[in-house]
């Protein structure tokens, strides 16, 4: 569908921002982040032994892929994980002075799960002081120790204090939000509580947590259903809110995250399926909906895309439609 500027797109159109091209396949599971002038999206690797792709753009439509985060998965993930093939879905985040790049070390179905961390001074490629260094895994589950969680898809937030905590999880009994140490951007020493924030009943398709703070509420995004099944993907956005960091969240019509609820934000609609894992970008003003779905007109290869995001009367939030470009994006 090639969208133009008519009325419920005039806004997008004139504001220049146009449809993601450049290298923008196989990217899956991503989150965002600016130093300066330069956006960069961290995403799941693709091959087996590939740890986290880095991309970049200076307007967040034109993207490059510049490398990897290490050339080899740490030697911990397999002696962690034996099962594991590659590292996924990534957060990035800024804490005391560096970049911290949490991501997930785990197989497909299996909760024998880790999320590892790296820090590093720059994100600049170019820069001397530019280096991964692995910090090691921050918090791991195992069906050994009947974890009834699956320590994947990070997320980082900070509280209206700045300190960080981390929300997570994938399946088993849903999501979940830990609080870190500024210090170390590894767990809490003393305050080690595990707080559930959302479910679903068996079989507990929910993943993907992202909290994003706006105007004194707490919004978390979660991915409903099944991805990582090409054009037959279901994934579908989802969101609640929270006047607390630690919930409970509700949906539009009052109903508990942690009861099966959630809003509509995004679902399939023409080559766009299964859109999910999303990060939210908060930026000059304006927020952007960062999120991988399986475009249906390249026989379902996951694919990074871009939204406005924008918020009703009432305070919920609205994606928009990405513009198609000169170039023949759909």
């Amino acid at each position: 569908m090639l969208f133009r500027c008519a009325a419920v797109t005039a806004f997008l159109c004139s504001s220049g921002v146009l449809a993601q091209t450049g290298d923008v396949r196989g990217v899956h599971d991503p989150c965002i982040i600016r130093q300066d002038s330069t956006y960069y999206v961290f995403s799941t690797g693709r091959g087996r032994g590939e740890s986290i792709q880095i991309r970049r753009s200076t307007d967040l439509r034109r993207w490059e892929r510049i490398g990897v985060v290490f050339d080899d998965l740490p030697v911990w993930t397999r002696e962690k994980v034996p099962r594991v093939r590659n590292l996924w879905a990534p957060d990035v985040a800024f804490l005391g002075g560096r970049y911290h790049l949490y991501y997930s070390v785990s197989s497909f179905g299996s909760n024998q799960s880790c999320i590892g961390l790296a820090t590093n001074a720059t994100l600049d490629p170019a820069a001397e002081n530019y280096e991964w260094v692995d910090q090691g895994p921050v918090i791991c589950t195992s069906p050994e120790a009947r974890d009834n969680f699956n320590a994947i898809d990070p997320q980082i937030v900070l509280d209206e204090h700045g300190e960080p905590w981390m929300s997570l999880g994938s399946f088993w009994s849903g999501l979940q939000l830990v609080r870190l140490a500024p210090e170390t951007g590894k767990r809490h020493a003393t305050d080690t509580a595990i707080r559930p924030l959302a479910t679903r009943p068996p079989p507990g398709a929910i993943e993907a947590p992202h909290i994003h703070r706006r105007d004194g509420w707490h919004y978390l995004f979660v991915s409903f259903d099944h991805c990582c099944r090409g054009v037959r993907s279901d994934y579908r956005i989802m969101v609640g809110r929270s006047k607390s960091l630690e919930g409970p969240y509700v949906d539009r019509e009052g109903t508990p995250l942690l009861e099966g609820g959630g809003t509509l934000v995004l679902e399939s609609d023409g080559h766009v399926r299964g859109p999910g894992h999303n990060a939210v970008l908060s930026d000059a003003g304006r927020d952007w909906l960062v999120h991988h779905f399986y475009d249906a007109g390249a026989r379902g290869v996951p694919t990074l895309q871009i939204r406005p995001l924008t918020w009703d009367a009432d305070g919920w939030p609205r994606a928009g439609e990405p513009v198609a470009s000169a170039e023949g994006s759909r």
